[in-house]
């Protein structure tokens, strides 16, 4: 390491602890300060386990690294154009404080971002623009807009060759690099470590009204939610707590009995007319109730979030995606085997899976959505002894895992980011 490079790591660290075991921790605060430390790292050989405020730091396998780099310090709305529905923003900026911003203008994030803080002990509100698009996360309106990779327009980043590339622009049409930017999506921090970031936000909407089918089984919600997707009404959302999982969500409100939720937003006349239309069908099948407004989206944001299942422990917890007619066939044979709770976004086709033992049976779970005509099935939570020990991520086919390695050895020859993370 050079002595400018050294004088450089030493400016840059922050007197916030780390949240990993690193024993360094860099924040730089700008494009350029963040070069110079990836490239002291290569130089020096240093692996970095990189991070934002550290809250999605239980996903993936453990980094075990001896310094940690924060992209805390590179926050902040750089431009924000409500008419031209862009906002650029630098990859530490909280999510919170880009919807609290967008909100004013009557504006929101259409991919609904999952916020992991609740699941692993921590307050909502401390995820970052760059870890949201460096996990790729999604909410139940994924079904209807898409994952956050669809909603990126261009990045800024440092690749683990400490070499710094922009991708795409400021509106849709500029194509140039958009899929390097959502490659980016989903890398964990493995590739590159990103310093700004474009997105697009819509306008929020109008109204918001929740169905609630009260006291169908898994199999009849998933017909349920089947038949309200494959209809003209446009439904935004669709999701199905068991018994006793609807009691952990809105404090409760909704008592024990299994709810399953069909979402309908718009402008009023519109939602009015599809509920309707939905009604009339839905009432026939189970007692129907309606969440309005601020009650639906708690609702909604307590399902997002996994607040079921942030019970303040380590019990194992999967992210189980497959198709949405198998999820409920999953859950009723694994339940043969082992001891687990669940409930279901996303029409059934993402299964939320906590393990009430402390193994996290990926051998098991695996089978058991193999025998289902695959999926993906991801641990989210976990002791870092049971994600040391777990293929934490999916094992993917010989020609896309040999990809990824290519991808790797592009994006990061020396290994020095996040090593580990992804397997």
């Amino acid at each position: 390491m050079t002595e400018r490079s050294a004088s450089r790591l030493a400016e840059a660290q922050s007197p916030a602890p780390p949240s990993t075991d690193a024993s360094r921790l860099y924040a730089p605060d700008s494009l350029e300060a963040l070069r110079e430390i990836v490239a002291a790292a290569v130089s020096s050989e240093e692996p970095l386990a990189i991070e934002g405020t550290g809250s999605k730091s239980g996903l993936g396998r453990p980094v075990n690294t001896a310094a940690t780099l924060s992209t805390a310090n590179l926050n902040g709305v750089t431009l924000y154009e409500p008419d031209e529905l862009v906002l650029s923003a630098r990859a530490g900026t909280p999510i919170a404080e880009i919807e609290a911003l967008i909100d004013e203008n009557g504006q929101r994030l259409e991919f609904e971002p999952i916020d992991y803080g609740p699941l692993h002990g921590a307050k909502r509100g401390l995820g970052t623009l760059g870890g949201v698009l460096a996990c790729n996360l999604s909410g139940p309106r994924r079904v209807k807009q898409g994952a956050a990779r669809d909603h990126v327009l261009g990045i800024t980043a440092v690749s683990g060759r400490a070499e710094v590339f922009k991708s795409g622009g400021r509106v849709v049409k500029n194509v140039t690099g958009y899929d390097l930017s959502k490659g980016m999506a989903g890398s964990y921090g493995t590739l590159a470590v990103l310093s700004d970031v474009t997105i697009k936000v819509l306008p929020k909407s109008e109204t918001e009204t929740t169905l609630l089918l009260r006291g169908l089984t898994d199999e009849e919600a998933a017909g349920a939610m089947a038949a309200a997707m494959g209809s003209p009404a446009e439904v935004s959302g669709a999701a199905h707590l068991p018994m006793l999982v609807a009691s952990r969500v809105t404090q409760g409100a909704l008592g024990d009995e299994p709810a399953t939720a069909i979402r309908l937003e718009g402008f009023g006349p519109s939602v009015a007319a599809r509920d309707a239309y939905l009604s009339a069908a839905l009432q026939k099948v189970a007692p129907l109730e309606r969440l309005e407004g601020k009650a639906s989206q708690a609702f909604w944001r307590d399902v997002k979030d996994v607040v079921p299942f942030a019970d303040g422990t380590d019990k194992p917890v999967w992210r189980i995606s497959l198709a949405p007619t198998a999820g409920h066939q999953l859950v009723m044979g694994l339940r043969r085997h082992a001891a687990i709770d669940a409930f279901y976004d996303w029409q059934g086709g993402l299964v939320w899976l906590r393990m009430e033992s402390g193994d996290a049976e990926a051998d098991l779970i695996r089978a058991g959505i193999a025998q289902l005509g695959g999926g993906h099935a991801t641990l989210v939570r976990a002791s870092d002894s049971v994600r040391a020990a777990t293929e934490v991520f999916q094992p993917q086919p010989a020609p896309l895992a040999g990809l990824a390695k290519r991808l790797k050895s592009e994006f990061d020859p020396a290994g020095i980011l996040n090593p580990g993370r992804m397997g």
